[in-house]
């Protein structure tokens, strides 16, 4: 096996080793059905589908995949075993990818797991299956993107409550950016409109409503890969020069 699978593996198997991995997934899965079937009006709405699952998808992971992201590093700094993973004969690439390819296995595992409320609408329904798909893509390609940010700010604290906090305000920027009364400010402020097209294009929401509602556009597929690989070179950057700390 791989340095980057050693990893990968190691860091998986650490998730399911504290009762901390399952209280995660009960309440992903509780919170999903209750905003799906609930507080989405799901039932007053006479349609069968989960556009209502995905709409609450980015709120769920603002808290919840940082609670994930907090623990990738600022534990091993913490702890001081980050010396010695790094001695290991693995490059800071192969842990920081494995590491960061672990916490979102888990998420997805997460995801995966809701797949019941899927079968519950299509046996009240006849819902577009492939929409529903996408969503499911587009769900699992945010979430990656959150745990990436995560994992950059987690490299950059030993304090795992601060690394949720930066993670979280971080986030809620970037979703936040596509919103009608933040570009409303920044065209008040004379940008140009270029400008506040770049600043909408940042935004999570964008993207992920877009591929939820089953339209995979190769745009938004590239913004979320992109976004990744951005965060975790980030994540390598702040790792190399925190070797010292």
């Amino acid at each position: 096996m791989n340095p980057t699978g050693i990893v990968f593996k190691r860091e998986l198997a650490s998730y399911f080793a504290t009762p901390v991995a399952y209280v995660f997934i009960v309440i992903f899965l509780i919170l999903a059905m209750a905003f799906t079937f609930y507080l989405g009006g799901f039932y007053d709405r006479g349609q069968a589908d989960l556009q209502p699952f995905f709409n609450f998808h980015p709120w769920l992971f603002l808290f919840l995949v940082p609670a994930v992201a907090m623990r990738l590093w600022a534990e091993e700094r913490k702890s001081g075993s980050i010396e010695l993973l790094l001695t290991l004969p693995v490059t800071l690439w192969q842990a920081v990818f494995g590491k960061f390819l672990a916490a979102w296995a888990f998420v997805g595992i997460a995801l995966a797991l809701t797949v019941p409320i899927w079968f519950t609408v299509n046996y009240l329904g006849d819902p577009d299956n492939g929409a529903i798909l996408a969503g499911y893509f587009g769900s699992f390609l945010m979430a990656g993107a959150f745990l990436a940010v995560g994992s950059c700010l987690s490299a950059a604290t030993r304090n795992q409550v601060i690394a949720f906090i930066l993670t979280v305000v971080a986030c809620f920027l970037l979703m936040l950016s596509g919103f009608p009364m933040v570009l409303d400010f920044f065209h008040g402020l004379g940008l140009p409109q270029g400008a506040i097209d770049a600043i909408a294009g940042m935004s999570f929401l964008t993207h992920a409503n877009a591929i939820s509602k089953g339209v995979l556009d190769l745009r938004d597929i590239l913004y979320f890969v992109l976004m990744i690989g951005a965060w975790l070179y980030a994540t390598a950057i702040v790792i190399d020069m925190k070797k010292a700390d």
